[in-house]
């Protein structure tokens, strides 16, 4: 799939003219030249269009979660596009939820000469492809890429997405006072990066809380009938499941668990926070706990009048991954404005001073490691809505 979202009309706008670019830590890459331009921040002008790409899972496993990336970043376009002062060419390629499509898709978009690559949407992807932008000097803006030691494959790589390390604890603390855990059973998901990554946090916060694990069960991404496992997980009589897993597995796990019977406190990570868990769960999502980087319900301004856009143009209510993608262009947008530059040398030092935004997420800083850094939240489903854990 290839959409191309021009967000400010170009009447008269120069071709693109591919040249030399400034290379990250081991150099290569071509870039779009002429592209910077006069003014700072909302008096930005730039004359040329700035090329960008963005690789989603819009087919596969992940699709759920890269069509709302898609939808975010799509409504991020429509306002930038009101704006004024730059011109984006945004090119959104799907994955299809397979790291090796991610890597091809990364490299096209290098050689085509783009400012800028967002995603992919999975971080066990982000972790084969993004190698690719670094050796071209090709900043990554990861938008929903959680999993430990994605920053660390170089200086041109940054997200907006909170790790699970930064979420999790939390959401173990909060829960551990609010039921009083003493044993639980951790579930994961053991074939991709996000789950285990999110089972790590989870591991280490729960020794952290004092909490004992009395057993790990681990399942794939694509099991859907969990009866089995949650019969082993039920005979160790836990004060709670804590369970790493991307929604897909998450719907039917949560449902099978309540239809055998079991009453206890059901722990989840980013995974989890997706209105599909209240949509397809139904009932048996009541008092589900999530951590996540997003509060739906949060009363800043600019969440309010994200949700009402969204809502206007697509009937639906987001969840987490439209708000990090959303913000995502915002802040890339920042970034080209900040120094009136769209050269991958300039965004990326841009986006490396990020700090204080206001944002859907909350007041939004990108940290020394490039990672983000804003409030988390510990969520729990209320009355088919998310609420706030009190």
């Amino acid at each position: 799939m290839r959409t191309k979202l021009h967000t400010v009309a170009a009447a008269g706008a120069a071709a693109l003219l591919l040249a030399s670019c400034g290379s990250g830590e081991s150099g290569g890459g071509e870039s779009a030249a002429g592209l910077t331009g006069e003014g700072s921040g909302e008096s930005c002008t730039i004359e040329g269009e700035v090329p960008l790409g963005a690789v989603l899972s819009l087919t596969g496993a992940a699709a759920s979660y890269g069509e709302s990336q898609q939808r975010g970043l799509e409504l991020a376009a429509s306002e930038l596009a009101e704006q004024g002062g730059v011109t984006y060419d945004l090119t959104i390629e799907d994955d299809q939820t397979d790291p090796r499509q991610a890597i091809t898709l990364f490299d096209e978009f290098v050689n085509d000469g783009v400012s800028l690559i967002i995603g992919p949407t999975l971080s066990n992807a982000a972790v084969q492809a993004d190698p690719i932008a670094q050796e071209a000097g090709v900043p990554v803006l990861g938008i929903s890429n959680t999993a430990e030691g994605v920053t660390e494959i170089g200086d041109y790589i940054f997200r907006d997405s909170l790790t699970e390390q930064a979420v999790i604890p939390q959401t173990i603390e909060a829960a551990t006072e609010q039921f009083g855990l003493e044993d639980v059973v951790v579930m994961y998901s053991n074939d991709d990066a996000f789950t285990e990554s999110g089972y790590e946090a989870f591991a280490d916060a729960l020794e952290d809380q004092g909490v004992t694990i009395s057993e790990t069960i681990t399942f794939s991404k694509s099991d859907t009938d969990f009866r089995a496992l949650l019969t082993q997980a039920q005979e160790n009589e836990p004060d709670a499941l804590v369970v790493s897993a991307l929604i897909e597995a998450a719907v039917p796990l949560v449902t099978q668990a309540r239809e055998l019977g079991i009453d206890v406190p059901i722990i989840g990570g980013n995974g989890f926070n997706n209105p599909r868990l209240m949509a397809d769960a139904g009932e048996a999502a009541e008092g589900v706990v999530v951590g996540a980087a997003w509060n739906s319900a949060s009363d800043n301004p600019e969440n309010q009048a994200f949700l009402q856009a969204y809502e206007a143009e697509y009937g639906s209510q987001p969840d987490q991954f439209a708000a990090q993608a959303y913000t995502g262009l915002k802040l890339v947008d920042q970034a080209v404005r900040a120094n009136c530059s769209a050269e991958r040398d300039s965004i990326q030092e841009a986006l490396g001073q990020i700090e204080d935004v206001p944002t859907v997420l909350g007041e939004f800083s990108i940290d020394e490691n490039r990672d983000a850094d804003h409030p988390a939240v510990v969520q729990v489903v209320e009355n088919g809505q998310f609420a706030v854990l009190q």
